[in-house]
């Protein structure tokens, strides 16, 4: 799938589109969810053109995979969400219901969050 540079986040990224920011530096943007799932639920992108941990982990250079993978931990290290716990989840797709065809993270807590997939 091609990299779809009209995206939300693409726009966001390039200021085109105000967030409430939370954490960023040269790797990764973390922003408040404009339609929040838990009390807390921040969203964490790559700054790059990645559709996909696929497309990352094949395509992005050594130094923006692991500073993306550094950013979400210090997202939630900031959050103060280590005693309470979260939980992390990158959608990927149709199936996955993947919103946003740009890789991000969600990260969730701020309640117990129940199970992990209903049936």
């Amino acid at each position: 799938m091609a990299y779809d540079q009209e995206n939300i986040f693409a726009k966001i990224l390039r200021g085109e589109i105000p967030n409430a920011t939370v954490y960023e530096d040269e790797y990764a943007l973390a922003f408040k969810d404009i339609n929040p799932q838990a009390p807390v639920h921040v969203l964490v992108i790559p700054k790059g053109e990645y559709v996909s941990m696929a497309d990352f982990s094949a395509n992005a250079p050594a130094e923006l995979v692991t500073g993306f993978i550094r950013a979400v931990g210090e997202t939630a290290r900031q959050l103060g969400l280590e005693e309470g716990g979260y939980r992390l989840i990158a959608n990927t797709g149709a199936n996955a219901h993947q919103e946003v065809p740009h890789l991000h993270y969600h990260i969730l807590s701020g309640r117990p969050l129940g199970p992990m997939l209903s049936r």
